[in-house]
């Protein structure tokens, strides 16, 4: 399938997806939208499904400037008439579910410039890359409106409420340095590195039994909003799932003897 705004190829286990509009420094229009739900629906059907996504930007300038405004200029006068939060819920709150809930390792690799939606979009990975030069900048407030694309959800989470509210209020770029520091990236890598650095990273992660994945996924997620006994409980309930698979079977003799796992996903 060929596609206007991304680019999509298979590593062997891997998918990498770009987006592809480094003119405009990637940022995202409703055909971005279109164009990643379809590269996502071929990598995770058919025969032959990818078992780790990363996702990326063209170019070194950007990974991703939000929203594309060209295409949503108001009017010359009077208040604007976009219902913006039904577009929202269209394509963007859509997509942050999708790669949330798409049933591989994903992860985002950042170059260049992260701002807006960009950030959303970044913080939605299960591992966050970023090259050196990356900067994220939290810029909703410089055109009026409130941080979304799951920033209020991630951000504060990551780097607390204080550093949040600061990010989206002064819009000051954050250098990757820092943001690994604050644990909102996993790894900084220099520029020229971070495709191959992601790709070998998103290899490892293939490898793991996309059962477990799953499961570690809803476990980590759960835990900033579960109490203790709760935790406790869905930890048990989790383990005991994968505890009678095929996967955990083959994980402890592969340890015993000495090699690597061949998960199945059963």
């Amino acid at each position: 399938m060929t596609f206007e705004t991304i680019t999509l190829e298979r590593i062997g286990d891997v998918a990498r997806l770009a987006i592809n509009r480094p003119e405009k420094r990637n940022a995202v229009n409703e055909q971005v939208h279109k164009d990643i739900r379809a590269a996502v629906a071929e990598i995770t059907g058919g025969d032959n499904p990818a078992k780790a996504l990363i996702l990326t930007g063209t170019g070194d300038r950007a990974f991703c400037s939000g929203q594309d405004l060209s295409a949503r200029k108001p009017p010359e006068d009077g208040p604007p008439t976009r219902d913006l939060g039904a577009g929202l819920e269209q394509y963007y709150n859509a997509l942050i579910r999708r790669l949330r809930d798409v049933e591989m390792p994903v992860i985002t690799a950042l170059n260049g410039v992260v701002a807006g939606a960009g950030v959303g979009v970044a913080l939605a990975g299960d591992v966050i890359l970023a090259a050196r030069s990356a900067r994220f900048v939290v810029s909703f407030c410089r055109v009026g409106l409130i941080p979304d694309a799951g920033v209020t959800h991630h951000l504060p989470r990551i780097i607390g409420e204080n550093r949040a509210l600061a990010m989206a209020l002064t819009a000051d770029p954050l250098d990757a340095e820092t943001a690994e520091r604050w644990g909102l990236v996993w790894k900084v890598h220099d520029d020229d590195k971070l495709q191959d650095e992601a790709v070998a990273l998103a290899a490892r992660l293939a490898k793991l039994s996309p059962r477990v994945v799953q499961r570690t996924r809803r476990a980590i997620r759960s835990a900033m909003s579960n109490d203790l006994n709760t935790q406790l409980a869905l930890e048990r309930d989790l383990q005991r799932e994968v505890g009678f698979g095929n996967d955990y079977a083959e994980g402890v003799r592969a340890f015993l003897e000495k090699r690597e796992p061949a998960f199945t996903g059963t």
